[in-house]
């Protein structure tokens, strides 16, 4: 099997047209200062050394050097060995609430921010165990479904924000149906359910939701992130810069406080653990610690293949082009000028 590590890299060839239509130019325009300084009658008594040649054979090096140089940059690599590696772990859904509370600053640089990147952070030490994303305000969205792309994972958490829901509020019952149901009961897995919000449950039935999970031998974690005394939530432009506060309809600024009960609640019923929120302790690494100690399930394999790296195979004759092209002058040489006045060619 063969292919590129890093194809954005072949992109790179596009420059190859433009610098050849670049040489060109250059050509023509040497030709006509030629032209300008004396007549063409007059240029090979005036440079009889010169060699049109030799300009397009150092162009077409340069060229080709280049070309070499950004596949090699891309590096090609061989497969040389394929084999089926089985994939066991746990199935964890991250169910994060993107209410517009969660923009307070309590918790440095926000609520959400350090969420996210405590989940960037839980993302990239994981091994075997798939993941999905639930985000939820007034409503809850799968932001991706199950999987052990840990790369493609992590592209979707960095683009979840306060707007990933159109309707704000704070419903976490509707996130953990979503997540109950969108597991695959068919794969014998443990499964997982981690909440991360600010707490309260405004409109959906919460208990219901739990039972619900709980039937299904769910175990829910929760992380609280907030202050229990309450702070403003600040009102951000489409340009980043803050411009206020959140006010109730009186004009007075709304205080959003951690409903930590509520999701200490939530835990204690499932036989989980709930864990308050810092600026300066990543709880989700001490959940996953926690969840380590679970049954690891196979779920299913894959097959992998091992490549090895072939760039080299382009660099060294990239290298030598350019060696050449350097030593090789724009003179005629002796032996070529006999063959030329030999078969008549100027």
């Amino acid at each position: 099997m063969f292919r590129f590590a890093h194809p954005e890299y072949l992109y790179g060839l596009y420059i190859i047209p433009f610098l050849l239509l670049l040489f060109w130019v250059l050509n023509r325009r040497r030709k006509k200062s030629f032209e300008v300084f004396a007549n063409k009658k007059l240029h090979g008594i005036l440079l009889p050394f010169y060699s049109k040649y030799k300009y397009l054979i150092k162009s077409s090096l340069i060229t080709g050097a280049i070309a070499l140089l950004i596949l090699a940059l891309a590096n090609p690599q061989i497969g040389t060995k394929t084999e089926v590696v089985k994939q066991a772990g746990i199935d964890v859904y991250i169910c994060l609430d993107v209410s517009l509370s969660m923009q307070a600053q309590d918790i440095k640089p926000s609520r959400l921010a350090k969420a996210k990147f405590d989940l960037l952070n839980l993302i990239k030490n994981l091994h075997g165990d798939r993941i999905g994303l639930i985000v939820f305000a007034a409503e809850a969205f799968i932001q991706f479904p199950l999987t052990s792309d840990y790369s493609a994972a992590s592209l979707f958490v960095n683009a979840v924000n306060e707007s990933s829901v159109p309707e704000q509020g704070t419903v976490i019952s509707a996130a953990i149906n979503l997540a109950t149901k969108s597991f695959n009961y068919s794969s014998k897995t443990e499964k997982v359910i981690v909440v991360i919000s600010d707490g309260g449950d405004h409109e959906g039935d919460l208990m219901q939701a739990i039972n619900n999970a709980k039937d299904k031998g769910i175990i829910i974690y929760t992380i609280g992130l907030g202050s229990p005394d309450g702070v403003p939530i600040p009102i951000f432009n489409p340009q980043g810069r803050q411009i206020g506060f959140k006010r109730d309809r009186q004009g007075n600024i709304v205080l959003t406080k951690l409903d930590a009960s509520t999701l200490k609640k939530i835990a204690d019923a499932t036989g989980g653990k709930y864990f308050q929120g810092s600026n300066y302790q990543d709880q989700l690494q001490t959940i996953y610690k926690d969840l380590n100690s679970y049954k690891k399930t196979e779920y299913g394999s894959r097959r992998v293949t091992d490549y090895e790296n072939r760039f080299y195979y382009l660099l060294i004759p990239a290298i030598i082009l350019l060696i050449l092209e350097f030593f090789l002058s724009e003179r005629k040489s002796k032996f070529l000028s006999r063959l030329n006045k030999r078969f008549g060619i100027e």
